[in-house]
């Protein structure tokens, strides 16, 4: 029997997230695991008139690239890909590991190579959609993987996403709509705003978002979504962050990060687990010792966390950081091979200062 959320989460992508229309260019790139929500985002995509084109490749592919490529192959970088960002109107991705571990056996120096060599991609990828030219949106199928991680069964992850997407509701479009209504008046409260202070028992970091926008972060761009950004100043943060939750990256859980930032740049990093993993990525490039984004999350239908990015950065009552490349939308101009987004809890304890007022306290907000 077919779960009816898996076509009313097509529906959400295709109809809300990226308001598909006819005649658009979409690409859609995912894992043959999410076959059943591939199929009803095809039916979606064709019923409202676009035209697709898919993309599959599985974590075992992906491993055998890194594995075996030499220094040459790692930095070449497919005129195909390029074509499809460059060109598509609209991108929709749909992540289904097999093995969200698969890459931790590779030297992260090969990672970094074909990070760097894909700084174009992201560039015109981020440009385009702050432009208004590509419309894209990323989400997850739930699988045995995703589960694992989050230490849940299947049947209990599946619950566990549905519900964070609105698609166990009757009229998920609806109740998105609402959230972005919720959210508007925090960043319209934010609009000209200078100086933001954070301080817990965790962080005290003070930055600059003088000139910059926030964003109502309101399920276009991610499936779920609940959260505020920015691109702070980029040599405006100093200060120091003890992030409470692992981050995530390419295999590797990277645990107990603190970072220092001194006139917007880490100047020291350090991890307990995995730290070699986390100072090569700082090493990148030049923008990667850079932030690109400052945020908060406003989802508090999501409090467990499940060591997935895309909805552990929603969780209410956290605040995160990425590292690396900037959306030019909110006015960044930080340029980097990567971005990764670190995660601290301040529901307890903790305060942000905005211009000197009190906007935020122990995970509420205070306006």
């Amino acid at each position: 029997m077919k779960d009816i959320r898996v076509a009313k989460l097509a529906d959400i992508l295709v109809n809300y997230s990226v308001a598909l229309k006819s005649g658009d260019f979409v690409f859609i790139r995912s894992n043959p695991l999410a076959e059943p929500l591939i199929d009803e985002v095809l039916a979606h995509v064709l019923r409202a008139g676009g035209n697709p084109i898919t993309q599959l490749s599985t974590d075992g592919l992906r491993e055998t690239f890194y594995r075996e490529a030499s220094e040459e192959q790692l930095k070449w970088v497919s005129p195909v890909d390029k074509m499809l960002i460059s060109q598509s109107d609209v991108y929709i991705s749909v992540g289904a590991p097999a093995n969200t571990r698969s890459l931790t056996g590779i030297d992260p120096e090969r990672q970094r190579i074909d990070q760097v060599a894909h700084t174009e991609i992201m560039e015109i990828f981020m440009k385009r959609s702050a432009d208004g030219e590509l419309r894209w949106v990323s989400t997850d199928y739930p699988c045995q993987a995703l589960a694992q991680d989050a230490d849940m069964s299947l049947r209990d992850y599946e619950d566990f996403v549905y519900r964070a997407t609105f698609a166990d509701q009757p009229d998920p479009i609806k109740c998105w709509r609402e959230i972005h209504d919720k959210q508007e008046r925090l960043v319209r409260w934010l609009k000209g705003k200078k100086q933001v202070v954070v301080r817990s028992l965790n962080v005290n970091l003070t930055l600059s978002i003088e000139g910059r926008n926030f964003i109502n972060a309101d399920g276009i761009n991610n499936m779920p979504c609940g959260e505020i950004f920015t691109g702070p100043v980029e040599n405006s943060a100093n200060g120091w962050v003890h992030f409470t939750y692992p981050a995530i990256e390419s295999g590797r859980e990277v645990e107990g990060v603190k970072m220092e930032f001194k006139d917007g740049k880490v100047v020291k990093a350090s991890a307990e687990k995995n730290e070699a993993f986390l100072l090569s990525q700082l090493e990148s490039d030049e923008g990667a010792r850079y932030l690109g984004e400052f945020a908060i999350g406003t989802n508090y239908g999501i409090q467990k966390f499940t060591k997935n990015i895309l909805f552990d950065e929603k969780i209410g009552g956290t605040f995160h950081l990425a590292i690396g490349a900037g959306y030019p939308e909110t006015g960044s101009v930080n340029k980097s091979a990567i971005h990764w987004d670190f995660i601290c809890d301040i529901r307890q304890g903790s305060e942000i200062l905005v211009d000197g007022k009190l906007f935020y306290k122990n995970g509420d907000f205070q306006v």
